[in-house]
């Protein structure tokens, strides 16, 4: 890929990575706040409907752009260096947890949810701690 390019893919890249992140900073605080609704109730409903867009309008989306542009990079600048290979293993758990947070997303579809406010602020953070580590990773590159 030649440097402009790349330079245009990074910087798409970058942009979806942004979203993703951001959608994905949200939703466990969306969780967190819909476990308070009755199910069935209109509160309920309207929490289901929020997160099914943030989710299939913002979150997933940008995750395929993120996946494909990333992996396009990688491609380009090479897959040899110990930095990346842990990148991608940080980004694949990000897509571990993305698919866990549809799941239980669809756990308050059928009124399922087993899960405590608590809990999803806690797993609000696995993101933000991940995405640390990819920053510090790209930036730095310490091996």
């Amino acid at each position: 890929m030649d440097g402009s390019l790349y330079l245009w893919v990074k910087a798409f890249h970058l942009i979806a990575v942004i979203f993703w992140m951001a959608g994905m900073f949200m939703l466990p605080r969306y969780f967190a706040y819909h476990v308070d609704a009755q199910p069935g109730s209109d509160e309920d409903r309207l929490w289901i409907e929020r997160e099914r867009r943030l989710l299939r309008i913002i979150i997933n989306p940008a995750m395929i752009v993120t996946w494909i542009l990333g992996l396009s990079l990688a491609y380009s600048y090479g897959f040899s260096e110990g930095w990346l290979h842990l990148k991608l293993l940080l980004v694949v758990g990000l897509s571990v947890l993305h698919g866990y947070f549809a799941r239980w997303r669809k756990a308050f579809v059928r009124g399922e949810n087993r899960h405590s406010s608590r809990f999803y602020r806690l797993i609000n953070e696995v993101p933000t701690v991940a995405t640390i580590a990819i920053v510090i990773l790209v930036i730095v590159k310490p091996f």
